[in-house]
């Protein structure tokens, strides 16, 4: 009876806590309603990875990105597995093109009599980390270090989704007067500051009161984060030339991140496909040979 009250209590407590937490704020929902989302080509069970968006988002993670953002769980050799951006069809081209892209880089290396070398990085090596270590990553950025990019997908809820609407959910630069955004929508009405080194995004979680002027109950959506806007229309020339406006590029490095977190999600669902066709057979024949051999016996 004592362990029936202490969960009809905890019970209670939940439901009087959960409007407080509502209401001190949080992420504009991803699926607002209000713009739509890419069509990711690897959703679903037969998804695959729209090769020439994994290529386009990697020339944004390169040229954007990666001198803030490391990848320390990918290797160089990664970039030229099946579906990977440098995966041409021939084995002999793409070791060619990985070698030439890892050649870009350096890696620092103990050699034999203990001194530290440098030396071009090699298909093998971790991708090149921006930093030396988290302490220079946080000091070079506001005290604030920036996550690593090797699994982000899969680390913040939404994935693919949240990446784009986060790319694309800043204000435009002419909504900000001297800091200041104001709002007047169904929502929200009033002025919020954003505090000095910080940019306001709706979909990044926080709490925007203390820095609303309206309605505390209908402060906006989101929070403030240290990274600024990074993407615009034309920030990248794409080799290939397609037009890179700010969802275009927003939408490219978020399909180049859900590959680079899980490089094998072709493999595996293609292996799931002929698993699942399997066992529909197996099954078949474990049916017909248990209806033969029991036929004459009654159950």
């Amino acid at each position: 009876m004592k362990v029936i009250k202490a969960f009809v209590a905890g019970l209670a407590l939940v439901g009087l806590s959960a409007p407080a937490a509502m209401a001190a704020g949080g992420a504009k929902p991803l699926h607002d309603g209000e713009t739509h989302l890419p069509e990711w080509t690897f959703s679903g069970p037969f998804g695959k990875y729209d090769k020439d968006a994994v290529q386009r988002g990697f020339q944004v993670y390169t040229e954007v990105c990666a001198s803030c953002h490391g990848m320390k769980l990918l290797s160089y050799r990664n970039l030229g597995e099946h579906g990977g951006p440098f995966d041409k069809g021939d084995a002999e081209v793409t070791d060619a093109l990985v070698k030439e892209f890892a050649a870009q880089y350096t890696v620092n290396e103990v050699d034999d009599i203990g001194d530290i070398v440098e030396r071009p990085a090699r298909p093998s090596d971790r991708f090149v980390d921006p930093y030396p270590n988290v302490q220079a990553a946080a000091a070079g950025n506001g005290g604030a270090a920036p996550p690593d990019f090797s699994v982000i997908a899969k680390a913040r809820h939404g994935g693919a989704d949240y990446i784009y609407r986060l790319m694309t959910g800043y204000p435009d630069p002419e909504e900000i007067v001297d800091g200041i955004i104001e709002f007047n929508d169904e929502h929200s009405h009033g002025e919020l500051t954003q505090p000095a080194g910080l940019y306001y995004n709706p979909y990044f979680a926080g709490d925007t009161k203390e820095n609303w002027s309206g309605d505390p109950r209908h402060a906006p959506y989101g929070g403030f984060i240290a990274m600024p806007p990074q993407l615009t229309d034309g920030r990248v020339e794409y080799l290939d030339g397609t037009e890179s406006t700010r969802e275009q590029l927003a939408a490219d490095v978020a399909e180049f991140l859900a590959w680079a977190s899980d490089p094998k999600m072709e493999n595996r669902k293609s292996l799931g496909l002929g698993v699942m066709i399997y066992l529909f057979f197996l099954a078949l024949i474990v049916y017909f040979s248990y209806k033969q051999i029991w036929r004459n016996v009654e159950h």
